[in-house]
């Protein structure tokens, strides 16, 4: 790996963060502009459009993505995915934006490489690291200071944002956690464009999106335009072109950008108020998440290890 397709990586995947953080702002922007849009109907348009574009520029570029439903465990996975992944982590995260902020529901979303650990710390039974633990405690304070402000006798945000970005938050462990078994056999694209469309078409099959009477202007249409394609299928395409050429843990710290660029970009364009708890807090959520992150390879690594023991 030359010192050039390193860079390449790291400009990708961190390029594709900040789409992601950019993608949260025009949500922000579009339930600011427009009272009667739903995090529901902007989730479905959202997923059946980006799925449909991924699966299609899989056939396009000779993926097969049909194979997958030809083996009843890769389809049960790539439902269970959609369902219980996607849904989660971009539904939540949605009505987290629409009831709070930008900043705050990508930053609480922030906190899912946690729930991971926690879920490989009580299901697998891997012993948690000594950065792990000083990761949670930072990331614990860090939350804390967000949503008293310091007055640990009150919340300064909404119970109801807690919520929605706790569930975000959960979302990103299933998220990550479920298609894990098939990614490698059926692509990224197959697995992310069926989960995507899947989940989309189960939640039309909730609340129809056509019974939703919405006027939607042209500057909105096109902020929609941009969640599809800039905030959902170019950063999916960018991340996935970059571990090509880094190790995925590096990748994984390119995650800091995306709350980075939810608060540059809501303060800069929709006059976002932070306070200085809310920066604190959040620096030290990223500061967690980053160092959580380099001990990722360590878990992977055990596992392959234990893997490798039970079966020989």
């Amino acid at each position: 790996m030359t010192q050039q397709n390193h860079l390449r990586g790291v400009l990708l995947a961190s390029s594709a963060c900040i789409l992601w953080g950019i993608s949260g702002v025009a949500a922000s922007t579009l339930f600011i502009n427009n009272p009667h849009l739903t995090a529901m109907w902007l989730t479905q348009v959202r997923m059946i459009s980006a799925g449909l574009i991924l699966l299609v520029w899989g056939m396009v570029a000779g993926k097969h993505p049909f194979k997958i439903w030809h083996h009843r465990h890769a389809a049960w996975t790539a439902v269970s995915y959609g369902l219980l992944g996607l849904i989660p982590v971009q539904l939540c995260y949605f009505e987290a934006v629409r009831v709070g902020n930008a900043p705050i529901a990508t930053i609480i979303q922030f906190l899912g490489p946690f729930i991971i650990s926690i879920y490989y710390f009580l299901f697998k039974h891997v012993t948690l690291s000594r950065i792990e633990l000083i990761g949670m405690i930072m990331a614990f304070i860090g939350t804390l200071l967000i949503v008293t402000h310091g007055h640990l006798n009150s919340l300064a945000i909404s119970p109801v944002i807690l919520f929605w970005g706790g569930l975000s938050a959960i979302g990103v462990a299933t998220n990550t956690l479920i298609p894990r078994t098939i990614l490698p056999k059926y692509g990224a694209l197959t697995v992310t464009g069926w989960g995507l469309l899947i989940a989309g078409l189960f939640l039309t099959l909730l609340q129809p999106m056509w019974r939703v009477h919405l006027t939607i202007t042209w500057p909105q249409l096109g902020l929609l335009i941009v969640i599809i394609l800039l905030g959902t299928v170019a950063p999916f395409l960018m991340f996935a072109r970059s571990l090509s050429d880094i190790l995925p843990t590096t990748a994984s710290l390119m995650d800091a950008f995306e709350p980075l660029a939810a608060t540059v970009f809501s303060i800069t364009f929709l006059n976002v108020q932070l306070t200085s708890f809310d920066f604190i807090g959040g620096l030290l959520i990223i500061l967690a998440v980053m160092a959580l992150s380099l001990n990722t390879h360590k878990m992977l690594h055990f596992l392959r290890r234990r893997r490798a023991h039970s079966s020989s």
